[in-house]
C-alpha cells in the first residue's frame, strides 16, 4: 500500500490554551530516544534546525538494546560521531566474542557460538565491526554532542497531543506536563521517534502488519559482579537453559552491569506480584549460585512484530520503534530505527534547502525502508522461532519444571541425544550473525536474503557503497576530514596491517552532498560531465552539492584482492563512474561516454522534479 501525502488529521480547537501559535520550526521531532537524538544531530549538520519534545523529564536508566551495528557505526562515523569514543564506551571486544549455552552460569556447559561477526576478517567489509554499548549510554553520548552544538533544543517533560496538516505546514498540539498547559508548534515536517507505543501514528490512524503476540517477557535488571561465576567462559550473551528461567543474560559489563531476559507464565506469575524478592528468585536460578547482586528494575513486555502499512501521512513521518517494533532475538530493532533517520536526514535536508522537492520524500522514505524493516522483522521472529525451537528439543517446555528440568539434563549428557543438541546449537548460527542484513541491503530491492548473514558487495543502485581500505585519507578538499580510525582494539592486527586500517571507501562521501567516483584515467571527460550537470537541472537551492573522488588523485585503495574488486566492481578502469547518494547508498552507475543530461536527468528524478 503506498503512503497517504493528502490525509488530514482534524483535532479539536478547544485542545489548545491559546490561538496562537507559539513557535515555528522547521522539523518537530517527538521522542528524544536514540533515533531522535540522532536525527537531531543529523540535521544540525545538515543546516536544519529541529526541536525534540520528550515525554519523560528523564530517560529509563535500565539497558534496553546493545548493539550497534557496523552499518550504524558507520552513519555515526559518516556524520562527525567518534566510533573510537563509542567503541571506548561499551563492552570490551575480548568479553562480548562469545554466545554462550549453559544449564545456568555456573551450572553445565552446553555449547558456545560467535557472537555476530567479531573476527577480524570482518573488517575487510565494513570499517566498524559491531560493537556492544548499552542503550542510554548511547543515547548520552549523542545527546552531549547536541548540548555542544548548542543548536538543538530539547524539551522534556512535554508530551504530543495531536497534529494537524494545514497546507505544507503541520500544526502539533503539545502539552508541558509539568505546567499542565498546552501549546501549539508549527512545522514543516513532524517525525514521530516516539516509540512503538507512538502516540503520533496513532493519532495518524496509521495501522500495522504483524503478530500481536508471541509470549510475555520479563527485563530484569540488576548489578552484580559475574566474572567469578563465568571464569574464563566469558561472552555477551548467556542463554540459560533452566526451565525455571528460560531466557538469556546480556553482559554489558561483567564486573557489574547486567540484564536477564526471560519468558514467565503471566498465570502463575501475573506481572502485578512481581516483586524485589521474586526477580531475586529468578536472577539467582539463572546465576545457579548465591552471589551478592542488587535488582535496579524489571520490565514486562510482550514478545511481537509490528510494522506500520504506511510511514508517513502527509508532512508527518515514522521512524525507529514508532514504525516498526519486534522480537529483539537478532538486535535489528535499533539498528533499523538509526538507519530510518540516515535515510531520512538529508532528504529533509534537500527539502528544506530547495534542493529537493517534496516528491523525494513522498516517492522514497516509505518505499525504501519499509521493504527493509519488514525483512528485519522476519528474520526476528524467526530467529525466536529457532532458540525456542531448541528449547523444545531439549524437552524444557514440559509443563511440569522437575519433568523439564530431567529431560534437560539428561539430553545434553546422553551420547544418543547429545548430537541433536549440538545439530540445535548449531541452527542457531544465523540469529547470532546478521552481517547481511546490517550492510547487505539494498534500496528498491524486493527479494527477502537466502541468509542473514552471507553478504556479498554489490555494486549496484540503491546498495551502500562498498568498504575497500584506503592507503591515507582523501585528499579533496570537498571530501570529509575525518580522524583516523583506531583498530587497535583487535588485538590480532600489528604493524602495517594496522596501519592500513584507518579510512574507507565510505569516507569519499559527505553526509551533505553526492559523489561523483571516477579514475584518473577518465577524469577529463567526468569532470566535463559534472560542469555540465547543473545546466541540466532546474533552477536548485544552494545546498545542492555534487563532489568529485577521483581514484589515483584523490584517494588510493590499499592493494590487494578488495582493491581489485572494488575497481572491477565499479567499472573505473573501463571510465564508468558512479554517483552516490549522500546516505552512502549508490544512486546508479554510468558507463563511459555517458552524457551529461542523462545524469542530470536521473538526478532531477529522483529529486521529485520530474
Amino acid at each position: 500500500m503506498a503512503p497517504h501525502s493528502d490525509h488530514e488529521i482534524e483535532i479539536d480547537s478547544s485542545a489548545t490554551s491559546s490561538s496562537t501559535r507559539d513557535l515555528d520550526i522547521p522539523v518537530l521531532i517527538v521522542g528524544g530516544g536514540p533515533t531522535g537524538l540522532l536525527l537531531a544531530h543529523m540535521l544540525s549538520r545538515l543546516g536544519v534546525k529541529s526541536l525534540i519534545i520528550e515525554r519523560y523529564p528523564t530517560r529509563l536508566a535500565a539497558p534496553k538494546a546493545h548493539a550497534l551495528s557496523p552499518r550504524t557505526l558507520e552513519i555515526c562515523r559518516q556524520f562527525g560521531l567518534d566510533i573510537n569514543t563509542i567503541r571506548d564506551l561499551g563492552t570490551k571486544r575480548s568479553d562480548a566474542y562469545w554466545v554462550n549455552f549453559v544449564t545456568s552460569l555456573a551450572g553445565q556447559y552446553v555449547g558456545s557460538l560467535p557472537y555476530e561477526r567479531m573476527d577480524m576478517e570482518v573488517l575487510e567489509q565494513t570499517p566498524a565491526m559491531i560493537h556492544n554499548i548499552p542503550q542510554p549510554v548511547f543515547e548520552q553520548f549523542v545527546a552531549e554532542r547536541l548540548a555542544q552544538d548548542g543548536i538543538v533544543d530539547i524539551r522534556k517533560n512535554h508530551s504530543f497531543v495531536s497534529c494537524k496538516q494545514d497546507k505544507d505546514r503541520v500544526v502539533t498540539v503539545i502539552e508541558d506536563r509539568g505546567a499542565r498547559k498546552r501549546y501549539e508548534i508549527c512545522s514543516k515536517h513532524v517525525i514521530a521517534c516516539d516509540g512503538a507505543k507512538s502516540k503520533v501514528r496513532e493519532t495518524l490512524q496509521i495501522q500495522s502488519e504483524g503478530e500481536s503476540t508471541y509470549d510475555t517477557m520479563m527485563t530484569i535488571h540488576f548489578n552484580a559482579d559475574l566474572r567469578p561465576v563465568v571464569g574464563e567462559q566469558v561472552g555477551m550473551l548467556h542463554w540459560i537453559m533452566d526451565p525455571e528461567v528460560s531466557g538469556f543474560i546480556i553482559g554489558y559489563d561483567l564486573d557489574g552491569n547486567q540484564v536477564l531476559i526471560c519468558n514467565f507464565d503471566p498465570h502463575k506469575h501475573p506481572v502485578d506480584s512481581w516483586d524485589v524478592q521474586h526477580c531475586h528468585k529468578v536472577v539467582t536460578a539463572a546465576i545457579g549460585a548465591s552471589i551478592p547482586f542488587d535488582i535496579l528494575s524489571w520490565r514486562p513486555w510482550v514478545l511481537s512484530r509490528k510494522v506500520a502499512e504506511n510511514y508517513n501521512v502527509g508532512n508527518v513521518f515514522l521512524c525507529g520503534d514508532a514504525a516498526h517494533s519486534f522480537p529483539p532475538t537478532g538486535g535489528l530493532g535499533l539498528n533499523s530505527g538509526l538507519a530510518d533517520v540516515h535515510n531520512l536526514a538529508f532528504k529533509l535536508a534537500a527539502i528544506h534547502q530547495n534542493w529537493g522537492n517534496p516528491e523525494l520524500l513522498a516517492a522514497t522514505y516509505h518505499s525504501e525502508r519499509r521493504q527493509v524493516t519488514l525483512i528485519a522483522s522476519q528474520q526476528s521472529v524467526k530467529n525466536g522461532q529457532q532458540i525456542f525451537g531448541l528449547l523444545k528439543a531439549l524437552g524444557t517446555t514440559n509443563s511440569d519444571l522437575e519433568t523439564a528440568k530431567k529431560n534437560l539434563f539428561q539430553r545434553i549428557s546422553d551420547p544418543k541425544t547429545r548430537p541433536d543438541i549440538l545439530k540445535g546449537l548449531e541452527a542457531q548460527r544465523e540469529h547470532f550473525d546478521n552481517l547481511g542484513l546490517h550492510i547487505g541491503y539494498i534500496y528498491g530491492d524486493n527479494e527477502v536474503p537466502a541468509s542473514a548473514s552471507l553478504y556479498v558487495p554489490s555494486y549496484r543502485a540503491g546498495a551502500r557503497l562498498p568498504h575497500a581500505w584506503l592507503t591515507k585519507a582523501p585528499s579533496s578538499p570537498y571530501l570529509s576530514k575525518l580522524p583516523p580510525i583506531d583498530c587497535s582494539y583487535v588485538k590480532e592486527l600489528r604493524g602495517s596491517v594496522l596501519d592500513q586500517k584507518r579510512f574507507s571507501t565510505l569516507d569519499l562521501c559527505a553526509f551533505d552532498a553526492f559523489t561523483l567516483i571516477c579514475s584518473t584515467s577518465h577524469v577529463a571527460y567526468w569532470s566535463n560531465v559534472l560542469s555540465a550537470i547543473p545546466s541540466y537541472l532546474p533552477k536548485l537551492g544552494t545546498g545542492f552539492k555534487i563532489n568529485s573522488a577521483i581514484l589515483g588523485e584523490d584517494f588510493e585503495i590499499v592493494e590487494g584482492a578488495r582493491r581489485n574488486e572494488w575497481i572491477m566492481g565499479l567499472q573505473l578502469a573501463h571510465g564508468a563512474a558512479v554517483l552516490v547518494r549522500p546516505d552512502q547508498h549508490i544512486l546508479n552507475c554510468y558507463m563511459a561516454e555517458t552524457k551529461a543530461q542523462e545524469v542530470a536527468d536521473e538526478l532531477a528524478a529522483y529529486l521529485g522534479f520530474c
